[in-house]
């Protein structure tokens, strides 16, 4: 205990001269659990005067969370079909709670005002290449990459024509997903792959080898994806033999965007109009 707090007090001590950039994702430091997390090396040194060990420390460049995509807002008229179709679903499996909000969808689903808002009125990412951490000495030299590669962009439509079921890489979410299949694909996938050149050079993990972008609505936990796609087949064909539409819904894309830790930044936008 006696050593832990040494090593505490002389990072306190440390603390006002080391760059704030590197402090703000290691606040969490006087917590004594020195974890890989916060990438600290530490090196014992016997001092013989003292009689005992010490721990010199040297703070490695902290890890930041990168995630890259593209926004998607649904529009007013898309939102009430998604609706009706995520009530059917809901009523079969009672197990999905809606994306990033935790609600079960069966609650929400009571009150088609509620659901509309809170299910389908937050904005959506497709996401362009994997959440990967990225080191501090990355950052500047990812940004300006991808800046120089998917600057020169045009707006397209992107149409969402296929309802699907995806399941995280360990199994442990399903989540049920509208997915692009058709109008603005070749669009994505060429964004995706100019994505993953950058992300090649900094050694960050590149994204599926067969990408499939899709916008996620709800999720499940553990791996349900047998059950709940069964359910979204029979839907969609009971859905097929009422009315035929191109896509569940479309939207254009507008810009590119890109959050490591807490800051956001613009890759690229287009003006409306363009």
């Amino acid at each position: 205990m006696d050593l832990l707090i040494r090593i505490l007090n002389l990072y306190r001590q440390l603390q006002p001269l080391l760059p704030q950039l590197y402090l703000h994702p290691c606040h969490h430091l006087p917590s004594l659990s020195l974890t890989h997390q916060h990438f600290l090396i530490c090196r014992q040194v016997r001092q013989q005067e003292l009689g005992a060990s010490l721990m010199s420390m040297v703070t490695m460049p902290c890890i930041f969370t990168y995630q890259f995509f593209f926004p998607v807002n649904i529009s007013s008229p898309s939102k009430k079909e998604l609706s009706a179709f995520l009530k059917k679903v809901s009523s079969r499996e009672p197990n999905l709670n809606v994306i990033d909000v935790d609600v079960p969808l069966n609650v929400l689903c009571k009150n088609d005002e509620k659901l509309e808002q809170v299910a389908l009125g937050r904005e959506f990412h497709i996401s362009l290449g994997r959440t990967v951490p990225i080191r501090v000495h990355q950052i500047d030299s990812v940004i300006s990459m991808l800046k120089q590669k998917l600057q020169i962009q045009r707006q397209f439509w992107i149409d969402f024509n296929k309802w699907e079921v995806f399941v995280n890489d360990d199994h442990t979410r399903t989540f049920l997903s509208v997915e692009v299949v058709q109008g603005g694909l070749i669009e994505i996938t060429k964004q995706i792959e100019a994505v993953n050149t950058v992300y090649r050079l900094h050694n960050l993990a590149e994204f599926y080898k067969d990408p499939h972008p899709h916008i996620s609505l709800a999720w499940a936990l553990g791996d349900i994806s047998h059950s709940l796609k069964k359910v979204v087949d029979e839907e969609m064909k009971c859905a097929v033999g009422k009315s035929f539409k191109k896509s569940i819904f479309s939207c254009k894309f507008k810009g590119i965007e890109c959050k490591i830790g807490k800051k956001a930044y613009t890759i690229c936008k287009i003006p409306d109009g363009h």
